[in-house]
């Protein structure tokens, strides 16, 4: 069997479980390139107008599986942590893709748990079913891929630099450099570091999210403002750039609760969809560096 994964969302993030996974069970995967302006075109073309830009890209990766594959993967995360959940984009995703792109094949769509190896396994056998009835296979399988994916290592931590930035967002915004236009070897090229959330350890964020009055209800919000507060609180940063989605509606409450808790350090929101011009974030990237470097922010 040969089974699609589409490389957007938060495939950067958990694909070394998902590929070990279905290669252990002995299937042949095919996997999307890297985001480019004719899946981002196909995307837009399939996608409902007023969803997001990470979920436009996802449906052009899709629609560029769709006739090389028998099964394809729409992850629909539900819960990475306990008492917090994922973006609602992530538990309607699979019926947008059936309801958007023609011809379809087979998809994998039950949704994913993964707060514990208990919760996340009862996934991996149902889907591990549909390739082989072998019991013993299936859970080797599983344990293989857990064991990826725990020593994958994601984000940056470069703080070298005379100047060192945090971006703060979701990580198909960071990780997708296509979305993202290559903000980080931008900054690279300007002589600026950056760091991202992974640096932080989980007990760290927690700390910062005390702080709130309502525990977040959403695991990204979490993660940016509690990344975000600590490294303004222990002066880790020279400045800290957001990278948002336009209408995303996690991001415009998130961005509010970070400028109210850092008040007037450097801090840029940069807005991206499909009609994003890279000149336009050149200059704001630019001029944000140069008056980090001046400190006259």
């Amino acid at each position: 069997m040969i089974v699609g994964i589409p490389k957007g969302l938060l495939y950067y993030k958990y694909y070394p479980f998902f590929t070990t996974f279905f290669q252990e069970l002995g299937s042949e995967l095919v996997i999307s390139p890297d985001t480019n302006k004719d899946i981002l075109d196909e995307g837009v073309k399939y996608c409902v107008d007023d969803a997001c830009l990470p979920v436009k890209v996802f449906h052009g990766h899709v629609a560029y599986l769709k006739d090389k594959c028998d099964i394809i993967l729409i992850p629909r995360f539900m819960q990475v942590r306990s008492r917090e959940y994922i973006c609602p984009k992530f538990c309607g995703l699979p019926e947008m893709i059936k309801n958007s792109i023609p011809k379809m094949p087979r998809i994998i769509d039950k949704p994913i748990y993964a707060i514990s190896r208990r919760k996340l396994y009862p996934w991996a056998r149902e889907i591990g079913r549909i390739i082989t009835k072998d019991k013993k296979k299936i859970k080797n399988a599983f344990n293989t891929a857990l064991i990826k994916q725990d020593k994958f290592k994601l984000g940056f931590n470069d703080d070298s630099q005379q100047l060192t930035v945090a971006i703060v967002g979701h990580p198909y915004n960071i990780f997708d450099n296509y979305v993202n236009m290559n903000i980080v070897e931008k900054l690279n090229r300007l002589g600026v570091g950056v760091v991202t959330e992974e640096v932080v350890e989980d007990s760290l964020i927690d700390e910062e999210v005390k702080r709130l009055y309502k525990r977040p209800f959403w695991t990204f919000a979490r993660n940016s403002y509690g990344f975000a507060s600590n490294v303004y609180r222990e002066n880790k940063v020279n400045g800290i750039i957001y990278i948002s989605s336009f209408a995303c509606g996690i991001d415009s409450v998130v961005i509010e609760l970070i400028k109210e808790r850092i008040g007037n350090f450097p801090f840029m929101t940069l807005k991206i969809d499909e009609h994003t011009g890279e000149a336009g974030l050149d200059t704001r990237v630019e001029a944000f560096v140069d008056m980090l470097g001046r400190g006259v922010i």
